[in-house]
């Protein structure tokens, strides 16, 4: 079930759970603790099973008409089982509601590591297309990779 999580401790603690156990994608701890903190002053969504959260995802607004959908994760054990295209989904319909016009993702561009990309073939799957690659935004092993929507 996905749910919207109003309560500012709530989303960071579901967030502190979700990105601890991806250290794959989540290892530099500064990184990680940013996210954690600003997860609660933006939108969250959850995946919960059993009163257990197996996916979240946080959406930022980044300008009055672009929302970033700012970090998100699911349980190794629970990829490929449709909780991330779910919760997606709802959060692409709770961006149109909001009135964004373009929603917008950042992660490592193609071919530096697998666990990257596999997580550009999901956004490209949702239908993201490449925008720009920004060679040195966050250093120069990790150049980032920007996919934008539009929404409508």
């Amino acid at each position: 079930m996905i749910r919207v999580i109003n309560d500012a401790q709530e989303k960071q603690r579901i967030s502190r759970f979700i990105l601890e156990s991806l250290s794959e994608w989540f290892g530099i701890p500064e990184a990680r603790e940013q996210y954690i903190r600003e997860s609660g002053d933006e939108i969250v969504l959850a995946s919960v099973e059993d009163d257990q959260p197996n996916g979240f995802l946080c959406l930022k607004e980044t300008g009055k008409d672009t929302v970033e959908l700012a970090v998100m994760g699911v349980l190794k054990e629970c990829h490929r089982k449709g909780i991330g295209r779910e919760l997606f989904e709802h959060a692409k319909q709770i961006a149109v509601e909001k009135g964004y016009s373009f929603l917008q993702v950042k992660t490592v561009q193609m071919g530096r590591y697998e666990e990257y990309d596999n997580t550009n073939r999901f956004y490209l799957s949702l239908g993201f297309k490449e925008f720009e690659v920004l060679p040195t935004l966050w250093d120069e092993w990790n150049p980032c990779q920007i996919y934008v929507m539009a929404l409508r």
